[in-house]
């Protein structure tokens, strides 16, 4: 089942994309809270489309736009991601702006703990992650276009008020962990030494992997979140999979070694810096307190859109109810970093 006007996107298809055919079909894909995704089936092969959700939204979220534009301008850069093919921002012909792409044939790894991996295949796999989130922090964006794609000055600064906004529009009951937080960190922000395209998402449920068993990315998805920032942003947001629970999802704590062929934190940490020429060390605690303040914020946010009945996804009001333990989570890094 789909919601999607298919006479209005076939005459727009045809128009962008004049190869792909006639569709022949449309599946709307589980999974994702955020932006609605479908696979377009078409006499000449699948693609994928991205489109806003329908309904009041929070400010600058779902900006499909944005999305188009990352994955144009890295596409010929030969970076993992899927071949854009058209972004239409007119309302009237599926009811919300929305962009095009190329279907990705490959994995989807849901379980960081990657049960169906041999020990030497999992540590391929977590190399291959490392090494393409490295490739895009070293990634010149102004020679590929994006120099005006994020705000000058520090990135921490901006996303620490940002987040701090998006919580505030979709607050729901007082939560003393934010609160103590939205104190705390915003006269606690690191210096800021580069600027790089910043994913805002990057984790293993968001990678497309080669088919087989080939321990490759072949895409990096959904760039919702994506900017100009400090790269630590993205690599710290990564590393949180080491201190979060397996519960199926990207978490590892506990599962690494040689045992499991996951590489331990200080690898992942260590090829990451070799990779991208970064010496100076990065004190890990402000970064996860901040990570997980901003990931309780954008689940704050689907709780308001469950509350006024915009969600997205069957699962929101599962994912809702985790706001209160990622806020603590967030307060418990904050107090080891000095709060």
């Amino acid at each position: 089942m789909s919601d999607l006007d298919t006479a209005r996107l076939g005459a727009w298809l045809t128009a962008q994309v004049p190869e792909a055919g006639m569709i022949t079909g449309q599946l709307r894909f589980e999974g994702g809270q955020s932006n609605p995704t479908y696979r377009i089936d078409t006499t000449s092969g699948s693609y994928v489309l991205r489109r806003k959700p329908v309904g009041v939204l929070l400010p600058s979220a779902h900006q499909v736009d944005r999305e188009y534009r990352v994955i144009a301008a890295l596409h010929p850069t030969g970076f993992p991601v899927p071949r854009p093919y058209g972004l239409c921002m007119d309302d009237a012909v599926i009811g919300s702006a929305f962009y095009v792409m190329e279907m990705v044939e490959g994995r989807t790894i849901w379980d960081g703990t990657m049960p169906d991996l041999a020990p030497a295949q999992r540590r391929a796999h977590y190399l291959a992650m490392i090494d393409t989130l490295a490739d895009l922090h070293n990634t010149d964006h102004v020679a590929i276009g994006l120099e005006d794609y994020g705000r000058p000055g520090n990135y921490f600064e901006r996303q620490v008020a940002r987040w701090t906004r998006q919580y505030r529009g979709a607050e729901t009951e007082p939560m003393p962990a934010m609160e103590r937080l939205i104190e705390f960190l915003p006269r606690t922000v690191p210096a800021q030494d580069r600027t790089s395209i910043v994913h805002g998402d990057y984790r293993v449920d968001n990678l497309r992997f080669a088919l087989g068993t080939e321990p490759r990315v072949a895409a990096v998805l959904d760039w919702e979140l994506s900017t100009l920032g400090d790269p630590v942003a993205d690599l710290t947001y990564y590393l949180m999979s080491w201190v979060t629970e397996p519960e199926g999802r990207s978490g590892v704590l506990g599962c690494a070694g040689d045992v499991t062929g996951i590489p331990e934190l200080s690898e992942m940490l260590e090829r990451y810096c070799a990779r991208t020429g970064r010496a100076a060390p990065i004190a890990l605690d402000w970064y996860f307190a901040f990570n997980l303040f901003r990931l309780a914020s954008i689940v704050q946010g689907i709780k308001k859109r469950v509350a006024i009945g915009t969600a997205a996804n069957a699962r929101a009001h599962e994912t809702a109810a985790r706001v209160p333990m990622l806020a603590d989570a967030a307060w418990h890094f904050a107090q080891q970093a000095g709060a």
